[in-house]
């Protein structure tokens, strides 16, 4: 079942050109071959042309883990998916418990609110929607690798740096209102 669902969302999504071209984990004809190519053409412009680069990179703490499912329902009904899709991936997202075992001993059961299953087929796809819209809430260009971003900018003038500045501000609010958090030791 889970593959079906995978094929729907995948063809609703590409039907639609819903995921943003800056994403090149884990989708057909994309990998980190194809992200490295095209950012380093727009890197290597940029340095031939004179200018300088501001770049930053950027990776999520535990990413995987952190997805709150309601919102995760929230921006996959924002994105058109509906219904019967919906709702097994609900159902499929809901009543998930986690125990740990450390030396015999067991802790209580305890809900699993957030995160996306990993090892699974739809995991991936649905982290991918999850930060579906992170590059539209910056004007530099942003790279997406799975959980790994590049926000890059040529850097011309001091109005330039300020952009750059804003855009990490606003991947800062972006992180607040979504509830992820960018790992500070590997920035």
């Amino acid at each position: 079942m889970e593959h079906i669902i995978h094929s729907q969302v995948m063809q609703h999504l590409d039907q639609h050109n819903i995921l943003t071209d800056q994403q090149h984990g884990f989708r057909k004809k994309r990998s980190c071959k194809s992200q490295l190519i095209v950012t380093l053409h727009d890197l290597a412009s940029g340095l031939d042309a004179g200018d300088q680069i501001g770049a930053v990179l950027l990776d999520f703490s535990k990413a995987f883990d952190k997805v709150p499912h309601k919102r995760l329902i929230y921006k996959l009904n924002h994105y058109g998916i509906h219904g019967t899709v919906l709702d097994w991936i609900s159902s499929f997202l809901s009543e998930r418990s986690q125990q740990v075992l450390v030396d015999g001993h067991m802790s209580p059961s305890a809900p699993v609110t957030s995160g996306v299953p990993q090892g699974t087929v739809l995991g991936p796809l649905l982290f991918l929607m999850y930060i579906n819209d992170l590059p539209d809430r910056v004007r530099s260009t942003s790279r997406l690798l799975a959980d790994d971003s590049l926000l890059y900018r040529r850097i011309k003038t001091v109005e330039d740096v300020a952009i750059l500045q804003d855009d990490l501000d606003q991947l800062q609010k972006w992180e607040q209102d979504w509830q992820m958090t960018f790992n500070p030791s590997k920035m």
